[in-house]
């Protein structure tokens, strides 16, 4: 029995580390789940480390997205170098679901988290709405309220957002329940919205949503991160199914 013990405790570490490596990854904090959220039924999206569970929209060329440092990296466009670009979806699609996130935006940078995105169009926006993610103060071109960090990007404006600067980390939260919608910018809830309200069809009928005969009329579909050309990391990726 004495010599059975060592063998007995190696085996109960052996499955505490793996159990450990299903949630947690090695990045300074970054990219796990606690066991409280995995009791909620919340799941990790990006493991810190690897792709694994995103593709890329369509199935089109593209050389902008990696795993660098415990992010979800876009590389920036470079001037003259082979730059083969698309957004990168998750493999599965939602419907209900409550989304996590942190995202950190580069000088004048511009990206975007899209949901209910359909492959059936050619670009993600075209079929999903889109939480914005920018740099609201150094943005170089025209940046009316709809389109500004955390808004619903060309149809509804945050409300009190705050991002932090250029270079930190914000947290976002995303919550899609039907036809509701709620926008959360560094625990601020900045924005809801129905998406079939008479607010919304007058608000999309004045945009250039009219033009988009797709867009937010899927109730499942896959989770996009967009590549606009400019430098974004995503981390702590996470949903939980409503």
């Amino acid at each position: 029995m004495r010599n059975l013990l060592p063998v007995f405790l190696a085996a109960i570490l052996i499955s505490s580390c793996e159990i450990k490596k299903q949630y947690k990854s090695t990045v300074k904090g970054a990219n796990f789940l606690t066991e409280t959220e995995m009791k909620e039924g919340w799941k990790l999206l990006f493991d810190g480390q690897t792709l694994t569970g995103w593709k890329i929209f369509r199935k089109l060329p593209n050389n902008s997205w990696e795993a660098s440092e415990g992010s979800v990296h876009c590389k920036p466009f470079i001037d003259g170098a082979v730059n083969e670009r698309s957004d990168l979806i998750t493999e599965d699609q939602y419907e209900n679901f409550e989304l996590s996130f942190q995202w950190k935006i580069s000088h004048q940078g511009n990206s975007g988290v899209m949901f209910r995105v359909s492959e059936e169009y050619e670009q993600s926006y075209a079929s999903g709405p889109e939480y914005q993610v920018i740099d609201d103060v150094g943005y170089p071109g025209d940046l009316p309220a709809e389109n500004k960090a955390g808004g619903n990007f060309g149809m509804h404006a945050p409300e009190n957002a705050g991002p932090h600067p250029v270079g930190d980390w914000n947290d976002a939260r995303l919550v899609v329940n039907g036809n509701l919608v709620e926008h959360w910018l560094n625990g601020t809830k900045i924005l809801e919205y129905d998406i079939a309200s008479e607010d919304w069809i007058t608000r999309r009928n004045s945009s250039k949503w009219k033009d988009f005969p797709g867009y937010a009329s899927f109730r499942k579909g896959y989770i996009a991160l967009q590549d606009h050309g400019n430098e974004v990391w995503y981390r702590n990726i996470k949903i939980r199914i409503l």
